[in-house]
C-alpha cells in the first residue's frame, strides 16, 4: 500500500510539513510506503479546461507543462492520499488548488481514477480560518468518490513560525490518530 501526501505550503520542511509527518509515523509502522511531495518553489498553473484529457485519456494534463503532471502521476499509483495546506486567509495555497484542480479534473475524465481511495486533509493554521481550507480540501476528495478519513479532532495543527506546530501536543496527537485510522482504512479497502 502507499499513500502520498502533496504539501502545498510555499515554505518546504515547515509545519505543514510536520504535521504530515507525524500523520506518516503510524503508517510506516503499519508497513503502509509513504511519499511527502513538497509544492514549494515549483510551477503548478491552474487548469485551462481545455478538456484535452477527456480526449486523449492518458491520464494526463495537456493545458500545461509544468510540475503538475508531477503530481497526476504519483497520485494514480497511490492507494491513499493526504493533501496538506497552510491556511492562506481562511484558503488553500494557490499552488495546491492548481494542482488539486488539475489531478482532479483529469481523474474524473480518466474513469474516475481515484474513486473508492482513501484521502485525508491537514491544515496548518496560525489563529483561524482553518475549517474552510479543511472543507476546500475534503471537497475534492467527495466528489471524487473517495473515502474520507478523519481523525480524534480536525486534523489541524496550531502554529506560526517554522516549528510552532511542534508545541501542539493535542494537534500532533491528532496527525497521529489520523495515520493510524488511515492505515486501519487502508488495511480494509486493499483488493
Amino acid at each position: 500500500m502507499r499513500v502520498v501526501a502533496i504539501n502545498g505550503s510555499a515554505r518546504a520542511g515547515g509545519n505543514t510539513a510536520a504535521l504530515i509527518e507525524f500523520a506518516f509515523e503510524p503508517l510506516r509502522d503499519a508497513g503502509v510506503d509513504c511519499e511527502l511531495v513538497e509544492l514549494a518553489g515549483k510551477e503548478v498553473r491552474g487548469c485551462t479546461a481545455c478538456g484535452r484529457c477527456r480526449e486523449v485519456l492518458d491520464r494526463q494534463c495537456h493545458g500545461r507543462k509544468d510540475f503538475g503532471n508531477e503530481v497526476i502521476d504519483v497520485l494514480a499509483g497511490a492507494d491513499g492520499m493526504i493533501f496538506g495546506s497552510p491556511t492562506y486567509f481562511s484558503g488553500i495555497t494557490p499552488e495546491l488548488k492548481a494542482a488539486l484542480d488539475r489531478a482532479f479534473y483529469v481523474g474524473r475524465g480518466n474513469d474516475d481514477m481515484f474513486a473508492r481511495k482513501v484521502g485525508a486533509a491537514i491544515v496548518a493554521v496560525r489563529r483561524a480560518g482553518a475549517m474552510h481550507v479543511f472543507d476546500s480540501i475534503n471537497h475534492y476528495f467527495l466528489i471524487s468518490r473517495m473515502l474520507v478519513v478523519g481523525s480524534s479532532y480536525w486534523n489541524v495543527g496550531i502554529g506560526g513560525a517554522k516549528g510552532d506546530v511542534l508545541a501542539d501536543d493535542e494537534g500532533v496527537r491528532t496527525m497521529r490518530t489520523l495515520g493510524e485510522n488511515m492505515a486501519w482504512a487502508l488495511e480494509r479497502t486493499a483488493g
